[in-house]
């Protein structure tokens, strides 16, 4: 569309914001900061590494021997829960304590790994554990939202290459989440539908932003994405949280989870940084019949491997900003192999 070739706002249908597109500004020079990158090829097993099994951590404690995915307390939580109820307001001061559990999820015992590098099993296993997780944490009277993601790469903040993630789970609800949530009620209470299978169902009949999809899932570019290669997996039943996917369905989770990793790493063909984490209902106690749950990735890679995109300027001050549209990163993306480029 035409539209699309000049600078223009898109809307986030999920959290009611705007994002600038400016796709004129991709012909212009780079002048930037570049970088010497480089793939270094890390051991199955590290002895200094403080998440490999066997390996004392820097609490002195013990990780097992572990053959599987493997979750723990964060030895240093930003959360926690033993601590005194209390509050302060007097209208210009305000805050109130809060209680939460942050985890440590060891995606696999191969330091060597990440999710495109593992196969579909061992990622299904990784999900079986987010399950576990989420239905456990979840039931614990005090939280009321559980969030599941992964740094990866030291570009996003990861302090350890050993495959991981995180979970943080916590009384209060995130406001990312409350945006998302009025929106999907509000959408909801109107049309009695899910608002993204409906946007889902749109996406697929235009294709022009579905990067992969499978029987059960499918991955796109979002319409309004900030990032520029920024990656949505939906899945094409409404379903309110990760607890309610079957065996199957799992299967097709990982499946599309490692084509998506696999096309970020063919990329630029390096380790691609991203954050990346899954949107599901809250554990209030509440139906959310209006939640559709997603996996989001958000990589800061824009031109090469060694040049990055940072929120800065009109998006720190104003709001967020795009150059490359949704629909080049998703024809670029769905253009790349399936197949990793460490195995072409």
């Amino acid at each position: 569309m035409e539209i699309y070739q000049n600078p223009h706002r898109r809307l986030n249908i999920l959290t009611g914001e705007w994002v600038l597109v400016s796709p004129h500004r991709t012909k212009r020079p780079w002048q930037g900061k570049t970088e010497n990158q480089t793939n270094i090829q890390r051991p199955i097993h590290d002895p200094t590494c403080y998440l490999c099994p066997g390996n004392t951590r820097a609490n002195g404690k013990t990780n097992p021997n572990y053959s599987g995915p493997y979750a723990f307390v964060n030895d240093f939580s930003a959360l926690l829960e033993e601590i005194p109820e209390s509050e302060i307001n007097d209208g210009f001061f305000v805050a109130k304590s809060e209680k939460g559990r942050c985890k440590v999820i060891c995606f696999s015992p191969d330091h060597s790994l990440t999710l495109p590098l593992m196969e579909v099993n061992d990622i299904k296993a990784v999900i079986d554990l987010w399950q576990r997780e989420y239905r456990d944490l979840g039931s614990l009277d005090f939280i009321n939202h559980v969030m599941i993601f992964e740094n990866k790469g030291d570009t996003m903040g990861c302090s350890n290459p050993h495959p991981h993630g995180q979970i943080w789970a916590q009384e209060s609800i995130p406001q990312e989440v409350l945006k998302k949530s009025k929106q999907q009620s509000e959408f909801w209470l109107k049309k009695n539908q899910s608002l993204l299978k409906v946007y889902l169902e749109k996406e697929l009949k235009l294709n022009e932003r579905i990067i992969t999809e499978n029987k059960d899932f499918a991955a796109l570019v979002p319409f309004w994405a900030v990032w520029p290669y920024e990656v949505m997996i939906l899945p094409k039943k409404h379903y309110q949280h990760i607890g309610q996917l079957n065996d199957q369905e799992k299967i097709s989770f990982a499946e599309i989870i490692k084509k998506v990793t696999i096309k970020f790493d063919n990329l630029f063909e390096t380790s691609f940084p991203y954050s990346a984490g899954i949107h599901q209902s809250p554990t209030d106690g509440q139906d959310h019949e209006e939640w559709h749950f997603h996996m989001s990735f958000y990589p800061p890679l824009l031109r090469s491997a060694t040049v990055k995109k940072f929120m800065v300027g009109y998006e720190m001050f104003a709001n967020p900003q795009r150059d490359i549209t949704a629909e080049s990163a998703a024809e670029i993306l769905k253009n790349l192999p399936e197949t990793h480029f460490l195995n072409l």
